[in-house]
């Protein structure tokens, strides 16, 4: 594969994990929480009605999307949000919506110009 379009597949691919992750509101709260500064496994799952054992899952898939980052020292788990990752999937969109909002202001101009032009009279059969 030529190695431009390898890496163009790996970053989609690391996209795809990132939006994966952030489809979930339970972890969307835990990169809320984040956001705020690093916290624990347990402080993650205080805001959670779930388990201790489901929040782990769900950090494990915001470590694997490169969301978050975690170190372990004795029994806890201490995790930090990795902005570089927002960073990327927040430019992705950015490139996305300058794109549609230049068709639509080729678009608006298209229309203003028709909607300036003097219309022509019908021809009678």
């Amino acid at each position: 594969m030529n190695p431009t379009l390898k890496r163009v597949v790996n970053h989609l691919a690391d996209l795809d994990r990132v939006f994966q992750a952030l489809s979930d509101p339970g972890r969307r709260l835990m990169l809320e929480r984040l956001s705020r500064g690093p916290a624990s496994v347990s402080q993650l799952a205080e805001p959670l009605e779930m388990s201790l054992a489901a929040v782990l899952q769900h950090v494990q898939v915001l470590e694997a999307s490169g969301l978050v980052l975690s170190r372990k020292a004795g029994r806890t788990r201490t995790c930090s949000l990795n902005a570089e990752a927002l960073r990327s999937a927040e430019s992705w969109i950015a490139e996305r919506r300058g794109l549609a909002e230049r068709r639509l202001d080729r678009l608006g101009e298209y229309l203003q110009g028709r909607h300036n032009q003097p219309e022509e009279p019908e021809e009678k059969q």
